[in-house]
């Protein structure tokens, strides 16, 4: 038994905060040029009542619009803002959008890696004989963990959730996938404070970082140059091996889709890589980077903006936090 990604829904939060918008909290930064650069126009930002689970919820109602939800049999819920700490927010959510309680439900942890991570899950589910039907579902609010005063990172991550089908087939929609992990950088990308190690500090010291940012331990911190230099290093090699564990080269691959972290990013890398503009996808103008959401969306979008989408095969790239990355191809059959 072979498994496939059926269909594809994502939900943005109603606040939207544009470059103006920033700019008026930022005088003296030049946004029309980060704009051009980072190739982000707005994102979207929960209120302070509402959680990722509420946009996750949202997500798969849109989702359960177009297929049958008692046809749910396993939920994948990935999020790095749980609901709570104890207990999992995919059990939360199974009650919440009504599906059946003989379904199993589990979390995971990861950000920027996680949805490629779900899609060789829900693959290892379905071919195990363990579901059928497994709902993948991503969200994220890092606005939640943005210091007020950090300029860079409030410019670059937004909210977002994301829900997908993935079912068992005859066809083979979905290929090998390869993994990679470097825990000696955990502290690239980080949130101190909050969790086991270190308690929510009321009084935590705002620090300076980077040009003009302001952060707490309380708050993200992302070593931008780093993450940088990892990504650049790490994953055109890394395209070369999922090309080479499926079997497949450059040329057949229809289009690559990366995690929308920056334009600026993923122009390097498209180059680094040697893949042409029509066949890398980049277009974050709308959402920004929304963390786990970036590859659904982009998959969602790129499957409406195209009429031939029948058979494309379809190489995936997360990266990120962690540091973690994630790769595979999986085969488009229609549009999600």
């Amino acid at each position: 038994m072979n498994a496939k990604i059926v269909a594809i829904e994502y939900f943005f939060p109603e606040n939207k905060l544009d470059n103006n918008d920033l700019s008026l909290e930022f005088a003296g930064h030049d946004f029309l040029n980060f704009e051009k650069k980072v190739g982000i126009k707005c994102r979207y930002i929960v209120s302070d009542s509402q959680t990722a689970l509420d946009l996750a919820v949202e997500a798969c109602k849109l989702l359960f619009l177009r297929i049958d939800k008692l046809d749910v049999d396993f939920i994948l819920y990935c999020t790095q803002s749980p609901e709570y700490f104890l207990p999992t927010s995919a059990c939360i959510l199974q009650d919440r959008v009504g599906l059946r309680k003989n379904i199993g439900a589990l979390d995971f942890n990861l950000g920027c890696s996680g949805y490629t991570y779900g899609i060789s899950m829900a693959k290892g589910l379905i071919k195990s004989g363990a579901a059928k039907n497994v709902l993948l579902v991503t969200a994220e609010t890092y606005s939640k963990f943005l210091h007020p005063k950090d300029r860079s990172n409030r410019s670059i991550f937004g909210d977002a959730a994301s829900a997908t089908l993935i079912s068992a087939t005859s066809e083979n929609g979905i290929g090998e996938f390869v993994f990679g992990t470097d825990g000696s950088g955990y502290e690239k990308l980080i949130v101190r404070n909050g969790a086991g190690k270190n308690k929510f500090d009321q009084d935590a010291e705002q620090l300076p970082y980077g040009t003009e940012n302001i952060y707490s331990e309380n708050h993200l911190y992302m070593n931008g140059p780093e993450i940088m230099n990892f990504t650049t290093d790490v994953i055109p090699g890394f395209v070369q091996e999922i090309l080479d564990k499926n079997n497949r080269t450059k040329e057949e691959i229809s289009q690559f889709v990366f995690h929308q972290a920056n334009s600026f990013m993923l122009n390097l890398l498209r180059k680094k890589i040697a893949i042409d503009k029509g066949r890398f996808y980049n277009d974050l103008e709308d959402g920004g980077n929304t963390v786990s959401n970036t590859i659904p969306i982009a998959l969602k979008r790129y499957s409406e903006q195209n009429e031939n989408i029948i058979n494309q095969e379809i190489l995936l790239v997360g990266f990120g936090v962690g540091l973690s990355w994630c790769g595979g191809i999986v085969t488009i059959y229609n549009k999600l």
